[in-house]
């Protein structure tokens, strides 16, 4: 039997808890939510990375589906486009109940599992979608979503960004009461996006474990979107996990030093490292052509989860690939059905099929299943928060 023929064999098994899928927000820009345009149901290769042809091949039986909204969003407007996003995970769900179960507990996803359907989670990106407010994040939590990212690329009152500038040095006092009201509803802690120092803060006041919902290792490739060794020696402790994300710019260290001279590029051009209009992406099209992108590939991300497990522990780690929220991917990880050439990699090195099961299934359901055992001893001793940013942060 190959590598990757027993690779299909464990996923099967123990099939892959993904942390994190942009697919919803992807819905939203390419469809306006409309989900005849872009029917999962059919190949939609050339348009999305995820489709539930491809969820299987990849031995995928968890999702977190991101209910991400853009920075630009504050306020209201935030709040409202992250319903929107939980209403579009919800026609999912209803639209392909035989594919897709929602799940809320980590009975859920094992329940799930054994149907031989992709257990559906959520999962909000960044503090601003609760503006500020422990009742909004308890709504959140009423509606399904079992994650929040504290940050997303900007920083927010209450808690500092890893590509921002350093606001309130990691959480501030309100953020702290963010992360022990997330503890007291059973919803997990995703320190993937934010500073080191907010990684460090939180960890400091949770008493639940935290998630890496799509995070690699810093120690492998030196980016701040990435986790310190010194965070991942303090999961075993937290009980969290670590998911590795795939996306080139933050697991290849070439491809880091590529995007920063392609971005100092587009600025030397006149225009903003992000901006897509169709001058700027001649000038970027042109750089591309004299200095082709570094190409990641399985093997990278491998190195990765090599270097976490050394760190953290097998008990510790797990997979978020990040797919339709990232413009490219690694060789041999083009889209969701890539996740058993990443287990043949780790196959090859060494890995173990209980290792494996690990890695894919069992940790993230743990985690899940840890965190609604703190929200019970919790709940059993406090009640909502109603602390607001002004009181605690003056």
């Amino acid at each position: 039997m190959t590598s990757l023929e027993q690779a299909r064999a464990i996923l099967a098994d123990f099939p892959v808890v993904d942390g994190h899928n942009d697919l919803p927000w992807a819905l939203r820009e390419k469809a306006g939510y409309d989900i005849d345009k872009l029917d999962i149901a059919t190949d939609q290769r050339g348009s999305l990375h995820t489709d539930i042809a491809r969820l299987r091949a990849g031995g995928v039986g968890a999702q977190f589906w991101s209910v991400y909204v853009r920075t630009d969003l504050t306020g209201d407007a935030a709040v409202s486009a992250t319903l929107e996003q939980i209403d579009c995970v919800d026609q999912l769900l209803t639209r392909y109940p035989a594919d897709l179960a929602r799940a809320l507990t980590a009975a859920d996803m094992e329940k799930a599992r054994a149907e031989g359907r992709v257990a559906s989670l959520m999962g909000a990106e960044g503090g601003h979608s609760i503006n500020n407010s422990l009742a909004t994040l308890r709504a959140l939590h009423t509606l399904g979503v079992r994650y929040m990212t504290l940050t997303h690329n900007d920083n927010i009152a209450w808690a500092d960004s890893a590509t921002d500038e350093p606001g309130v040095g990691g959480l501030s006092p309100f953020g702290h009461e963010v992360v022990r009201e997330m503890n007291r509803v059973g919803m997990l802690v995703d320190l993937s996006h934010v500073a080191a120092t907010t990684m460090r803060a939180a960890l400091d006041t949770s008493e639940a474990p935290v998630i890496f919902s799509h995070s690699s290792s810093r120690a492998v490739c030196d980016h701040p979107r990435n986790i310190p060794d010194d965070v991942l020696e303090r999961l075993p402790a937290n009980g969290g996990v670590a998911m590795a994300t795939f996306v080139p710019k933050f697991v290849l260290q070439a491809a880091v030093d590529w995007t920063l001279a392609a971005d100092e590029n587009m600025r030397a051009h006149g225009f903003h490292h992000l901006d897509t209009t169709p001058d700027a992406m001649k000038v970027h099209a042109a750089f591309e052509r004299s200095t082709p992108r570094p190409i990641a590939t399985a093997a990278t991300v491998a190195d990765h989860l090599d270097h976490m497990r050394e760190v953290a522990g097998i008990d510790h780690i797990g997979i978020g690939g990040d797919y339709d929220g990232t413009a490219f991917t690694p060789s041999g990880l083009d889209d969701v059905a890539g996740y058993p050439n990443l287990i043949a990699e780790l196959l090859d090195r060494g890995w173990s099929r209980p290792d494996l099961a690990k890695l894919t299934w069992q940790n993230a359901v743990r985690v899940l299943g840890a965190a609604e055992d703190v929200s019970r001893d919790i709940s059993s001793r406090r009640g909502p928060s109603i602390a607001t940013l002004e009181q605690l942060d003056g």
